[in-house]
């Protein structure tokens, strides 16, 4: 007989919103990286992160129970994964995305349904704000916030492209809407005979420049200002595209993939990485999911397939293509010219 029908899982995702809070709200605080001082009583974590005693107990015991801290002692402390990747001053800090689906994404996604039904963004623009992009690069506090959490969503699958792609038969690369630069970072750091080049608006370049300069990286990694609408890309033997094609419809999508052959010489590579969905579009959730927030954010991005992506790579002329996991939901598409 098969397993009996049970209500557990429709529960655990129903109320999916209440463990998610909790760790936006602990991350908001600084609940991690205030631990990673060292281990705190009850009262003394409380009172440094402002809590109300009713909450407190509740609150901190419930971030133990979803495995985010540990208790030993009447003590609390991080667990090795949040002390690592949820402490701020840490570079492996990934908090900026989860700071940004707080402050943002958390309450465009109560109109999801309204965006099934409408297919418009329900981001700023539902209120009459400007667009996602424009209003981001027009605040650098925001931009900052942005950049960050872009490296943080970014930050596996770049050190797995640095491993598994075969930088020792390449010269230069561009890394196109670089962001605060970490994929260049990391590529730059796995391999000392690479030249690369972070592409992006003007806005970005001083954060960019502030964080490889951070990482000893400036003489090889330099800042390229521009706009992949308005100029043609830089030209090196790889063009890398991560978490780029999504924000956009099939035309640009075909416009940037073609930009980027155009960049790059015969036996040259354009990678694309990001949430690609399995080819049965059944097993990768996380990437269908992203597919959705595209829908909340944006008037036509959409996350798509590898073999999708592999034929708009054919398309452009692109000569071989294949599609490489690389961690979690994250894979990457090559295309060799």
């Amino acid at each position: 007989m098969g397993e009996q029908p049970a209500p557990e899982h429709i529960l655990q995702v129903g109320l999916g919103f209440w463990p998610s809070k909790i760790l936006l709200s602990a991350v908001e605080m600084g609940v991690f990286t205030e631990l990673a001082h060292g281990p705190e009583t009850l009262e003394s974590l409380g009172g440094r992160l402002g809590l109300h005693p009713r909450s407190a107990r509740d609150f901190l015991d419930t971030l133990v129970a979803l495995g985010f801290l540990e208790r030993r002692d009447g003590c609390y402390r991080n667990t090795p994964s949040t002390d690592i990747f949820l402490d701020r001053r840490k570079p492996s800090y990934i908090g900026g995305m989860l700071e940004m689906a707080n402050q943002r994404l958390y309450g465009h996604w109560s109109h999801l349904t309204e965006a099934l039904r409408t297919g418009l963004p329900q981001n700023e623009i539902r209120g009459g704000g400007v667009p996602l992009f424009e209003a981001l690069y027009a605040d650098p506090a925001r931009l900052r916030v942005f950049l960050a959490g872009m490296s943080g969503i970014s930050r596996g699958a770049a050190m797995g492209i640095a491993a598994k792609f075969p930088w020792k038969d390449y010269n230069t690369y561009v890394d196109v809407g670089t962001a605060q630069g970490d994929t260049a970072a990391q590529i730059a750091l796995a391999h000392s005979h690479l030249i690369g080049t972070g592409f992006d608006l003007p806005e970005v370049g001083p954060i960019f420049e502030e964080y490889i300069e951070g990482l000893g990286l400036t003489p090889r990694v330099r800042f390229a200002p521009g706009s992949f609408f308005e100029t043609a890309l830089p030209k090196a033997d790889v063009v890398i595209m991560g978490h780029i094609l999504h924000d956009w419809d099939l035309d640009i999508k075909r416009m940037l993939i073609a930009k980027a052959y155009e960049a790059i010489p015969d036996g040259g590579a354009m990678i694309v990485f990001e949430s690609i969905i399995d080819d049965d579009r059944s097993k990768n959730a996380f990437g269908l999911m992203m597919s959705l927030n595209m829908l909340i954010e944006t008037p036509g991005g959409f996350d798509y397939t590898g073999a999708d992506c592999r034929g708009w790579m054919q398309e452009a002329g692109f000569r071989q293509t294949r599609v490489e996991h690389l961690v979690g939901p994250d894979s990457m598409v090559v295309g060799i010219k």
